[in-house]
């Protein structure tokens, strides 16, 4: 009954295109083409020349183009994220993006030439009426422009992306959906998610036998996958030279609006904490009766009975969280379910992961689910459904301000989980029952702040070989790997030779570089975010709902001095740091307490 009530929550993409199909995808952009052509024959060679009026005008029909895009490119990327195996869907992607492109070409004298002009005349022109849901936008543009190109350059970069940089990024997704895992049991050959989600099992033999499985599944591809990432790396060491951005990372910060400096100072606050999940890693060995556990042990489960959790009770258990904090959150995310906006059956060829497509204000968000009914599970619906809601409470800012920049993007997601797990910790009833909530949501604190924050430096290693050294073979990704997981793990966990080429599936290195560190970010503002909450009870609600709402319309600091906080503080991520320390307290006391009932 769980089964078959999952197998039916897909999504209803037919809204992006007003149930036209893929065919109403070539008439939204060439109605977007045509308003493109007719505003680069107004404005081009002009943006200097215009008054405030006429600069809102220019930046109106320029919103009206992006959402034309955007509906018909994320249209597009959603269907070939619910299977990627299928031709049609991969040849729509194409076919969009090669408009898309074109399109884009031809509006890119806007940003530049708004760029070039002094700060003054800038200054004067954004305090024009109109301009309301797009100050903030056409502000951070400006901050790149020691990075720009001529206009020519710039078409030529965006038009060349789309067999280069966002060709490589689709066949990294086909080769990876197309991955199947042979495992020992009945079920044949399981897509690479499936099989992951053994290693939460409380069995080992179960899961070192996964583990094994998915190195097996990785091996035949790796070769492919290492020319992929160094074709990658090397193409994105050609543009960071070419726009003159001082490190591989900087681009990144540039669109985060986060300076290099405070990226380092939160990548060393973290890595001086990684004590954390090693003692957290110790004391686990000693819950699972081992000396020392194995990274294929990591995720598992610290009891037998480990809970599943069907689609309706997961359902449940989130959208009562949501309405506990706030009925208007609530109701929000209920729409997601009674309007089909998710889709969550894990299927042969469907995209690994879990993600929400804002899309375009015009329509609304989609969640990306595949659900293998753990309780893990049910804090991914809670996280993905917190993007959701942040993302359709931003809606009013319109296309340039919907989205925060990375930094913040978790901040909801991660409340969202927060308030999820407190709700089924305050309801266990037993000890063993309280260690194994905090266990998953340690393990997900150390999954979101810890292993990112390694894989940020793991990113940083492979980006300065391949500009310093040259092309990394695979054993050359895998001394990297390895190295920067050792870095967190110390002397706690053993890595396999097997968890060397693990580092070939994660698909934000290929196609979001320098993402990574944003989830520690996220996670560790979140977290002080809910210990405000914690202060404050029923009347904080309404600033976190303003922040929220605010989108991208502010800077990072100035959304999170809504909620009450300073990003500016050196002390600031060591504050979000103490509270994972606190659970990992809990934890340690509730693991006396198991281990006490064993003894006797």
């Amino acid at each position: 009954m769980s089964k078959k009530a999952v197998d039916d929550v897909t999504w209803q993409l037919e809204d992006l295109v007003d149930g036209g199909g893929p065919e109403q995808c070539d008439s939204l952009l060439a109605d977007a083409d045509r308003r493109a052509q007719a505003l680069a024959a107004t404005y081009s060679g002009k943006v200097a020349e215009l008054d405030g009026s006429g600069l809102a005008l220019a930046v109106a029909e320029l919103a009206v183009i992006s959402e034309l895009v955007g509906r018909a490119g994320n249209y597009a990327q959603l269907r070939f994220a619910a299977d990627t195996e299928a031709p049609a869907n991969g040849a729509l992607v194409a076919r969009v993006q090669q408009l898309a492109t074109a399109i884009e070409t031809k509006l890119v004298f806007f940003e530049l030439e708004w760029a070039e002009l002094d700060d003054e005349r800038a200054g004067q022109l954004l305090e024009a009426d109109g301009l309301e849901r797009a100050r903030h936008y056409l502000q951070t543009i400006r901050r790149y422009r020691p990075h720009l190109l001529s206009e020519a350059e710039e078409k030529l970069i965006a038009e060349k992306a789309v067999t280069g940089r966002d060709a490589w990024s689709r066949l990294f997704s086909e080769l990876t959906s197309a991955i199947r895992v042979e495992l020992a049991t009945e079920d044949g050959p399981v897509p690479l998610d499936q099989a992951l989600s053994l290693l939460h099992s409380p069995q080992r033999d179960l899961r070192r036998g996964a583990a094994e499985a998915v190195t097996r599944a990785l091996e035949p591809g790796l070769r492919t996958r290492a020319y992929l990432f160094n074709t990658l790396l090397q193409d994105k060491a050609t543009d960071d030279r070419l726009r003159a951005y001082p490190t591989w990372l900087s681009s990144r910060n540039l669109s985060n609006e986060a300076s290099d400096e405070s990226v380092e100072a939160l990548v060393e606050a973290v890595e001086a904490a990684n004590e954390l999940p090693r003692r957290w890693y110790r004391l686990k060995a000693k819950l699972l009766g081992l000396e020392r556990i194995a990274d294929y042990d990591r995720a598992a489960a610290i009891a037998e009975d480990d809970a599943t959790v069907g689609w309706d009770e997961g359902k449940a258990v989130v959208l009562d969280a949501y309405r506990d904090f706030s009925p208007e959150l609530g109701d929000l995310a209920a729409r997601f379910f009674d309007q089909r906006w998710i889709d969550a059956p894990a299927r042969p060829g469907k995209r690994g992961g879990a993600f929400c497509a804002y899309t375009v204000p015009s329509v609304h968000p989609y969640v990306m689910l595949n659900w293998t009914a753990t309780r893990r599970d049910v804090m991914t619906l809670a996280h993905e459904l917190g993007h959701g809601v942040h993302a359709a409470l931003a809606i009013p800012r319109g296309i340039f301000e919907q989205h925060t920049p990375l930094t913040l993007c978790e901040t909801a997601s991660v409340f969202a989980e927060t308030l999820v797990f407190r709700r089924l910790l305050e309801a266990a009833d037993s000890p063993q029952s309280r260690l194994s909530l905090l266990a998953e949501n340690i393990e997900n604190s150390i999954a979101t702040v810890f292993r990112q924050t390694a894989m940020n430096r793991f990113e940083e290693a492979v980006h300065t070989h391949r500009r310093e050294q040259g092309e990394l073979s695979i054993d050359d990704f895998g001394d990297h790997w390895q190295a920067t997981q050792e870095e967190l793990l110390g002397d706690a966990v053993e890595i396999t030779p097997d968890y060397r080429c693990w580092w070939s599936y994660i698909p934000h290195f290929i196609g979001s570089p320098g993402y990574v560190y944003a989830y520690a970010y996220g996670q560790l503002l979140a977290l002080s975010v809910y210990g405000q909450y914690l202060k404050q009870g029923e009347a904080f609600v309404p600033a976190y709902l303003e922040m929220l709402a605010a989108g991208g319309s502010r800077s990072p600091e100035e959304l999170a001095k809504i909620a009450g906080l300073d990003l500016t503080d050196p002390g600031f991520w060591k504050s979000g740091l103490e509270l994972v320390a606190a659970e990992l307290e809990e934890a340690e006391a509730a693991a006396d307490e198991v281990l006490t009932q064993r003894d006797d």
